[in-house]
C-alpha cells in the first residue's frame, strides 16, 4: 500500500478510504487459527461398570474325612458345567457335578448344595456358600 504524502491536497475516495479504514481495524486484530478439519462434539459412549472379582467358594463336606471341594472364581466365571473332584487328603475319590444353573447362582451369591458321587460304599452332601 502506497502511503500518501499529498493528504490535504487530495481526499480519498470512498474505496480507498474503506480499504484504509480496514487495515486500520485488522491491525489490531490477533487472528487464531485451530487446527484442521471440523469439530466434532460426540458424546463419548459410557462404558459398563467392571463386574467385582468373582472369589473361591468353598464347599463344606458332610461327614468329611480329608475331602475338599473348592470352586475357583474363574471356574464360576467361565460358566462353563464340570465335575469337580473332591478327594483331598481322603483316600479315596468322590466328584461333584456342577452345572451351569449352579454357577450362575454361586454368582448370584445363592448356596448351591449337591450330593457327590458314590465312592467307597458312601456319598456326601457338599454345600457352597459364597461369601
Amino acid at each position: 500500500m502506497a502511503e500518501r504524502t499529498d493528504i490535504a491536497a487530495q481526499p480519498l475516495s470512498r474505496r480507498e478510504f474503506t480499504l484504509e479504514a480496514a487495515l486500520a481495524l485488522l491491525s489490531t486484530v490477533v487472528i487464531t487459527v485451530e487446527g484442521c478439519g471440523s469439530r466434532s462434539t460426540s458424546t463419548p459412549t459410557p462404558t459398563a461398570p467392571t463386574p467385582a472379582p468373582v472369589s473361591d467358594v468353598n464347599g463344606s463336606v458332610s461327614a468329611n474325612h480329608g475331602h475338599v471341594a473348592t470352586i475357583t472364581g474363574a471356574q464360576i466365571t467361565a460358566s462353563n458345567g464340570f465335575s469337580l473332584n473332591i478327594q483331598g487328603t481322603a483316600t479315596h475319590p468322590h466328584t461333584v457335578d456342577i452345572t451351569q444353573a449352579d454357577l450362575r447362582a454361586l454368582q448370584s451369591r445363592q448356596t448351591v448344595s449337591k450330593d457327590s458321587s458314590n465312592n467307597s460304599g458312601h456319598m456326601h452332601a457338599v454345600t457352597f456358600t459364597p461369601a
